[in-house]
């Protein structure tokens, strides 16, 4: 892939010399040197010598004949393995599986972070992929959360990961999906980062270091358990294939000559599979293409440049394809909002899990070089998994320095600076100044969707692109001025064009080590607990207590057949679960035996381990209800209701 646009190299970078394009005439030598009355050669055949003698082509050399078709297909085979693109998709994998290790060689045993939120999304995983082997008009109603339908749609749906999820048939096959996925979030967010900084202008260097503080900056640490959250590179991605497929770029502006409308179907396409990963990005990032249109359309109407027909063909047809699919998902979406009056968030509630002022600079616990030295800090935090947004010291250092000293002009970088303060405000939620009235209130009160939205501190994803964006200013303000000393210093005048030293050049990279430091990982891997018997063969629906926090190992017990059951996680509890849950406390009473099988409950399974501390310590084991089949295990108890 290809993002910033191809120009041809100068002779004398190594280039191989162009046989078709030599001068017709003589063959090279001193005779053909001189002029036609013997004297000195000409200025203008001396200056194409020495580039010919610069690129180390053999002017004695004769010509060759065309390649055929098996070496131009290894050179082509050649060229795209040394390509700038290849090279960084590779490097965004290793680092990818460096950064994350030594996950890569326990796939199949644990799963990062804890055994909460992750363990959830891989059973979800586990059910996309099931229900589309088996039942496809089925997907969104899961066996979780019996009898509520559309299930699925009580959290993230991940469904973007359906390809993917196709592979996961049992539990040690839906945790190797899941932690591939893991590891490739990170991968995709630097390439996608790299991808969108390279066609912006930045220089490579620039680019690495933006793409790196993007796709590992701290704040992310927090969310390891949150492969939804993770999942943000296409977002970065999206918005470097339209940039492209419309000729812009911040160093040159709109270049009508560079539009490319298939960029722009990929660039629309990409940003509509963000999208359907799940609303907790996908909900701001569909008013960021909301925003960006409205700022296109007003300058094209202002500036009336020069539009491909192809281009608008190749928007119309994406844009109709993108809002349909989202308007399809915000549609289910909806349903479930009206179905369920638990999905809105009070505005109070809001801001018990919303950062304040100081939530930008510490971070959280799960970072390895700053999570012990702001411990202390983040006692002052109500809820600190989402209020850590520490975007990383490095780049916020590059940044400042680039709203001064910057590639980008000083328009560019007031508006970037305009763009980070105001997503800070919004970050900031109700705890933003007049408790977010004029911010965060007014998407709360009159954009649809963001009254369901937990925390508003998830908008730092794009503090971190913006800031991203800036530091890739200063380190190519660093190259470019490089290069002009170099050009400026050149000994032959005859170069058209001399850069720094690679040495030089390679230092600009620097930068880069201390990102990665600040972005490393405390390692917390954990083995998911084994089902205590074998959940398929149970009778459903099934209920197992105690029914809180722990029922994401429950769900991710039935990945090996989908018994219908009353338990469930997700981003909130309908009020159905919540009664049976409440029935079942008094477990096995005859009152809560009988009310259960009114329910329609067959099936009740206690894990005694489970009891003490919970809501369900006082359960008795011993006894065994009136009409109840009771089967006991080394690790659970079985009751079946309706023998």
């Amino acid at each position: 892939m290809v993002i910033t646009e191809p120009t041809q190299p100068e002779r004398g970078e190594g280039r191989e010399p162009d046989a078709a394009a030599a001068p017709e005439g003589p063959e090279p030598g001193p005779a053909a040197d001189a002029t036609a009355d013997g004297g000195a050669p000409e200025p203008k055949a001396d200056d194409e010598r020495w580039r010919r003698f610069a690129s180390g082509a053999d002017p004695a050399a004769p010509r060759t004949a065309p390649p055929g078709r098996v070496r131009r297909t290894g050179r082509l085979a050649a060229r795209a393995a040394r390509s700038e693109w290849t090279i960084a998709a590779l490097v965004s994998a290793l680092l990818a599986v460096a950064m994350t290790w030594p996950l890569a060689k326990d796939l199949t045993t644990v799963i990062p972070h804890d055994l909460g939120d992750p363990l959830l999304q891989a059973y979800t995983l586990g059910w996309i992929g099931e229900a589309l082997r088996t039942d496809p008009a089925g997907v969104w109603s899961t066996n979780s959360f019996w009898p509520n339908p559309d299930s699925l749609l009580f959290t993230d749906t991940l469904f973007g990961y359906a390809p993917a999820a196709l592979l996961a048939t049992d539990a040690a096959s839906t945790l190797v999906v899941y932690n591939v996925l893991f590891i490739a979030t990170f991968a995709l967010a630097f390439l996608g980062a790299y991808a969108l900084l390279r066609q912006l202008g930045a220089r490579v260097a620039g680019s690495a270091v933006g793409a790196a503080a993007f796709a590992y900056a701290p704040w992310k640490l927090a969310h390891l358990g949150h492969l939804n959250v993770l999942s943000s590179g296409a977002i970065a991605l999206a918005l470097a294939m339209l940039a492209r497929g419309h000729g812009w770029s911040l160093r040159d502006g709109f270049r009508p000559e560079r539009q490319r409308p298939g960029w722009i179907v990929a660039g629309w396409l990409v940003a509509l599979w963000q999208f359907s990963i799940g609303v907790a990005l996908g909900l701001s990032f569909v008013y960021l293409m909301l925003a960006i249109a409205v700022v296109v359309g007003l300058f094209w109407l202002v500036k009336r440049p020069a539009l491909n027909w192809r281009t608008v063909v190749a928007d119309g047809a994406g844009g109709v394809v993108f809002s349909l699919g989202v308007l399809w998902i915000a549609d289910r979406h909806a349903s479930v909002a009206q179905a369920y009056p638990e999905t809105v968030r009070d505005y109070g509630y809001v801001q018990f899990f919303s950062p304040g002022w100081q939530s930008f600079i510490i971070a959280p616990e799960e970072s390895r070089l700053w999570g012990a030295a702001h411990e202390a800090a983040r006692t002052d935090l109500t809820w600190p998994p989402e209020q850590t947004l520490l975007v990383g010291f490095t780049v916020l250092a590059l940044a400042i320095a680039g709203l001064i000293w910057s590639s980008w002009s000083r328009w560019q970088r007031w508006c970037l600076a305009l763009g980070t303060a105001l997503l800070t405000a919004l970050a900031m939620g109700p705890n933003f100044l007049d408790h977010g009235r004029w911010a965060w209130g007014l998407l709360y009160e009159y954009a649809p969707g963001f009254d369901a939205v937990r925390t508003p501190g998830r908008m730092v994803l794009y503090i971190s692109l913006l800031l991203a964006v800036l530091a890739a200013g200063t380190l190519t303000r660093l190259a470019d001025d490089a290069d002009a000393v170099a050009h400026e210093s050149r000994v032959d005048r005859r170069l058209d064009r001399v850069r720094a030293p690679r040495r030089v050049h390679a230092l600009l990279f620097l930068p880069i080590v201390f990102v990665l430091w600040e972005g490393l990982m405390v390692p917390d891997f954990h083995e998911p607990d084994p089902a205590p018997l074998d959940v398929s063969a149970l009778d459903g629906p099934v209920l197992f207590l105690p029914s809180d926090g722990r029922d994401t190992r429950v769900q991710f017990w039935t990945v090996d057949g989908f018994v219908d059951m009353v338990n469930g996680s997700a981003a909130f509890t309908p009020a159905a679960t919540s009664e049976i849950r409440d029935l079942s406390k008094s477990f096995p009473s005859e009152g809560a035996v009988d009310a259960l099988r009114e329910a329609g409950v067959e099936t009740v399974v206690v894990v005694p381990d489970w009891l003490p501390g919970s809501d369900w310590a006082g359960v008795d084991t011993e006894t065994d209800p009136f009409g109840v089949d009771v089967e006991r295990t080394d690790d659970a108890i079985v009751y079946d209701l309706n023998p």
